[in-house]
């Protein structure tokens, strides 16, 4: 079926899906799938009951990767990410470089004013995480935070709370990794752009599962990378290209696991990439010192 002529979601008017609801066969978005023992269902049906003895949590509203659908703002985590990315541009603009070179991402080096080398190999892990909230202007925090918003929301709902998160951060991380290992140590890096491509790889795994048309996520991916790629350097692609492995690999634990296992998957392959991040970190830092 072409994507214009699937139908629109009964409780989201516009947002066009292929799923319906296995009961009562109205169609449903990602935001209303309820995980049943064969396909999705409705809230409404579930409220009502499947009749089977099955216990009282088994009839919760439930993203497609199995989480209970949390009450509040579907996209809640999402904005709050907004915000610290936000946070962190406003505490590079009032306190300036001397912020910036204390928490953006670094090998080992001397930063200005330093009188010892500073970096991830001297023991500050902490620079894989911080240096994902901050940016190196205000196109590259706009064209971030809107990326964010597009995919994040979406995602978010799709995948529940817990997941969404450990899927952002992870990538991230997985990006920050890449760019420990293979940059040059005295190559300062920052902004949120691992985690996004990581939110990019979630997205097309999840068009691919609900069989949306791909087609326009392929080309805003392709225009991404080429600009990742450009001539004129600049960008820290090493984060771009882990950040969308880390991404990928995860959602498709996310919304693949099998129901009996679910859990066991998701959280392990979470782990897995988590312990890949660490074990490049260990060996890059002990090349370095």
């Amino acid at each position: 079926m072409d994507q214009a002529s699937l139908p629109s979601c009964y409780r989201h008017p516009g947002v066009q899906t292929g799923i319906t609801c296995t009961r009562c066969e109205r169609p449903i978005c990602p935001e209303c799938m309820v995980s049943a023992s064969v396909g999705f269902q409705c809230p409404e049906c579930v409220r009502g009951g499947s009749g089977t003895g099955h216990a009282p949590t088994a009839n919760q509203p439930r993203t497609m990767a199995g989480a209970v659908i949390a009450p509040g703002d579907p996209h809640l985590l999402t904005k709050i990410l907004i915000g610290l990315n936000l946070v962190g541009f406003l505490l590079q603009l009032a306190i300036g470089d001397k912020f910036e070179y204390a928490y953006e991402l670094l090998g080992r080096a001397y930063t200005p004013g330093s009188a010892s080398y500073q970096g991830v190999a001297e023991g500050q892990w902490y620079r894989l995480v911080t240096s994902m909230f901050l940016h190196g202007g205000p196109m590259h925090i706009a064209f971030n935070m809107l990326s964010l918003w597009w995919i994040g929301g979406p995602l978010e709902a799709a995948l529940g709370r817990a997941r969404y998160l450990a899927l952002y951060f992870v990538s991230g991380l997985a990006g920050s990794a890449l760019t420990y290992w293979l940059a040059e140590p005295n190559a300062p890096s920052l902004g949120a752009s691992g985690a996004i491509f990581g939110l990019f790889g979630a997205t097309a795994v999840l068009m691919r599962k609900l069989n949306y048309d791909l087609r326009p996520l392929i080309v805003l991916l392709v225009i991404n990378l080429a600009i990742t790629f450009n001539p004129w350097g600049g960008i820290a692609w090493q984060a771009h290209i882990g950040g969308l492995v880390g991404g990928t690999v995860i959602a498709y634990a996310m919304v693949h696991a099998p129901r009996e296992r679910r859990a066991v998957i998701q959280w392990g392959t979470c782990a897995a990439v988590l312990l890949a991040v660490l074990v490049i970190v260990i060996a890059r830092t002990a090349a370095l010192t």
